[in-house]
């Protein structure tokens, strides 16, 4: 599956295959029976990232030529239910880190985006003039209350109250249990979209003192519509945490998601930008965005001049 995402970033999925480098390229080798194997080519020149699934080895040569292209590799469960590790290129732009780490170093940005944030998640929020975050979060849980609710009458199994106790867990009931189940595969998926941007999971806006502060930011944007009709779905199971996770897995519904969550957490960080092409409905191309305007190089950075070359003697009278 390679869906193509807003700013050309695109993405690989790969399980139960074995990965090398051959005369040719970077190529899937698939055992369709004792005697037959099959070759699928990886358009690694194409490629951003390369997701690895279950039952997948790769060689040292592939993984090399990858570096080379600039393709980031992240390891992830079956349909990317979970992300374990991430191996960046070197080529790999910076500048979405440092978007990332200019807003949530600046209180009023970082209030800004967790503001943006809310917004996106209840589209029909009437916000008042100035808002803290402290009242963001009561009128969260209202809404959130109110979702349940919803849910609770129509599946029919009376009031519902969202209990994620690790200590607990065995005791809870089958809707708590497909939530915290799917949530994670969630979880797995954003977390994988955050490493191909090259951003930090851990510095999130409203999520603090965790490296997947961020991870839950994002996720929180998608609940509503996927983990939660999927969790209230589960009321009756018997096995709600197996089925949840199939459930995602089917039809690699998560994988979908990718292109959005790219898209989301690019506007989020970028709002300025994002309106403009907002404005324009998509006849902005796409060497416009920030991201392909800076030159992937290395540059200096100094707090008065901002960005300056590299490559440069700054010495005086340095040549």
């Amino acid at each position: 599956m390679l869906p193509r995402v807003a700013d050309s970033l695109s993405f690989l999925y790969l399980d139960m295959v074995r990965v090398v480098q051959d005369d040719t390229g970077v190529c899937a080798q698939i055992q369709v029976d004792p005697q037959r194997i099959d070759l699928v080519y990886v358009p690694t020149a194409a490629l951003s990232c390369l997701l690895l699934g279950p039952g997948v080895s790769i060689t040292t040569p592939a993984l090399t030529t990858l570096a080379r292209h600039g393709t980031s590799v992240v390891c992830v469960g079956a349909g990317g239910v979970r992300a374990y590790a991430g191996i960046l290129p070197d080529s790999l732009t910076t500048h979405w880190l440092e978007q990332q780490v200019t807003c949530w170093s600046d209180p009023a940005k970082r209030l800004d985006i967790a503001i943006r944030m809310y917004e996106r998640r209840f589209k029909d929020a009437d916000l008042p003039q100035t808002v803290t975050l402290e009242q963001l979060r009561g009128m969260e849980g209202q809404r959130m209350r109110a979702f349940y609710k919803i849910l609770a009458e129509q599946h029919g199994i009376g009031r519902f109250r969202r209990n994620y106790r690790p200590d607990q867990w065995d005791s809870q009931d089958p809707v708590n249990l497909a939530l915290s189940a799917a949530n994670t595969c969630l979880y797995g998926i954003v977390h994988a979209a955050l490493l191909a941007l090259g951003l930090s999971p851990a510095l999130g806006f409203v999520h603090a003192g965790t490296q997947h502060a961020f991870v839950y930011d994002i996720a929180d944007l998608y609940k509503a519509e996927t983990t939660l009709p999927i969790a209230f779905a589960l009321h009756n199971s018997t096995n709600p945490e197996q089925e949840a996770r199939r459930r995602f897995r089917e039809d690699l519904r998560l994988l979908r998601l990718l292109p959005r969550i790219v898209r989301d957490v690019q506007n989020l960080l970028t709002p300025d930008h994002a309106n403009t092409l907002n404005a324009v409905a998509g006849e902005v191309d796409e060497e416009e965005w920030p991201e392909h305007r800076d030159a992937q190089m290395v540059h200096l950075w100094d707090p008065k001049a901002g960005v300056l070359p590299a490559g440069v003697n700054y010495a005086a009278g340095g040549d």
